[in-house]
Parts: structure tokens; sequence; C-alpha cells
């Protein structure tokens, strides 16, 4: 059919445009159409840190007993690992398109707790983290002083308090990376001081545990027939040099 035939009879393409144009209203509500559609295959990041250990004693003694775990769970595809020299550990496992992101995550935790036994034990004390993510960042914001009030310690401590939980609690948010130095109390030892005391860093690490610590410290006269209880509190966590 000739494109003259059209000119000719406007009355017939207006009547066949009109009912092009009713058809593709009809489809818009009818069809099923996504407006962001899963491309990126579901991820769950495993982690967690091995103070004081490089990065091959990280792999030997972190990754590989929990990879070994996580291999073969339901509908995966493939992992990635990584580990740094700061103890650092992170394990990123793959899986089929359309799988379930919550129970991946589920069955790579059920994986991970299998291998709990053969972690050193600072590592099951600072625990492994099992969370589904991508491996992309989706945005980066800046927070900085104008006039240099407030330094990199208060606005990482302000950032952590006040406005990281703000965005995790928005739909749709897997993590919040806080990229500054975290409010913390860091300690650095004298070598010479602690070779004439013959001391290793574990002691160290030893006796601050043993003082840096959060108890229930009971009452006093709380089984008898006194009149007043006192409640027993002491000096708690560390705060001070």
């Amino acid at each position: 059919m000739k494109l003259q035939y059209f000119i000719d009879r406007p009355i017939l393409s207006m009547v066949i445009s009109v009912v092009i144009l009713v058809a593709g209203l009809i489809g818009l509500y009818a069809l099923s159409v996504e407006q962001y559609p899963d491309i990126a295959p579901p991820t769950i990041r495993v982690s967690t840190t091995y103070s004081g250990a490089n990065a091959e004693a990280v792999q030997k003694s972190v990754i590989v007993p929990l990879e070994e775990a996580i291999n073969g769970v339901e509908n995966m595809t493939y992992m990635t690992s990584t580990a740094s020299n700061t103890g650092s550990a992170e394990i990123t496992v793959y899986f089929k398109q359309g799988s379930d992101p919550d129970m991946a995550a589920v069955n790579v935790q059920n994986k991970v707790s299998t291998a709990t036994s053969l972690l050193p034990a600072e590592v099951t004390k600072v625990g492994v983290t099992t969370m589904k993510r991508q491996s992309s960042m989706l945005k980066i914001f800046g927070l900085y002083s104008p006039n240099g009030t407030y330094d990199e310690a208060f606005l990482t401590n302000y950032l952590s308090i006040n406005i990281k939980p703000q965005i995790q609690r928005i739909s749709g948010v897997g993590e919040v990376n806080v990229m500054g130095g975290d409010y913390a109390m860091r300690i650095w030892l004298k070598p010479d001081v602690m070779a004439q005391y013959e001391l290793e860093p574990s002691d160290v690490e030893a006796a601050l545990s043993s003082q840096n610590i959060e108890a229930s410290t009971g009452a006093i006269g709380e089984d008898s027939k006194n009149v007043y209880q006192y409640t027993l509190k002491y000096r708690g966590r560390l705060e001070k040099e």
C-alpha cells in the first residue's frame, strides 16, 4: 500500500492514528513495565577484621576457612575476596539473577556460622558481618567545616551519630560507609620500654581489656535485712588518657 493512498484519504489516516493511540494507552496500563529492572546480580558481603595481622595472615587464617564454608551455597555463581595489611577481610558472594537477596543472606550467614570455630579468637571477638549490598557506590557526600571550626574527629563523630542513622533508614540503602578517622582512643607503644619490661603487645592489650570493661557490679545489702541498699559503681570504660 503506497503512501499516496493515505494522503488522499485523510479521514482513514486519522482513524488509524486514533486506533493506534488507544491501543497504546490500553497497553500502557495493561502491560507490566518495570521502571528499574534488576540488572546487577544479588551480592552478599562478608567482612571482618583481624587486628594486627598482615594480608597473608588474614588470607590464610580468615578468608580461606570462610571461603571453604561459603562455597556451594544455594544459587551462588562465584565469589571474590580481598585482604589488606590493616587486618580487614572481605568476601563478596555473587548469586544468580532473580535470587532473593534476603534468603541469600540467610544462607550465607548459616554457612559462615559453621566456620566460626576455625577462625582466630581475635576475629570471633570482633564478629563476622554478613549483609546484602552492591559492590558499587550510589552516592558520596562531603561534610566539612567552612571556617575550620571543627576538626576531622569531630565531624566524623557528628556524622556517625546524627547523619548516618538517618541515611541507613532510607529504603533501599544497604550500607553507609564513613570515610574518616573513627572517634577512638589510640595507643602507641614504645618498643624500647616494652623490651626493658619484657612485654609483648598482647600483654598490653590484655591489661587494657581487663580495665576497659562495662559490667554489672550488683548492690550491697540486697539479700539482708538492712534498711538501705547501695548500688555499686565503678569507672567503667576508659575515657581519659
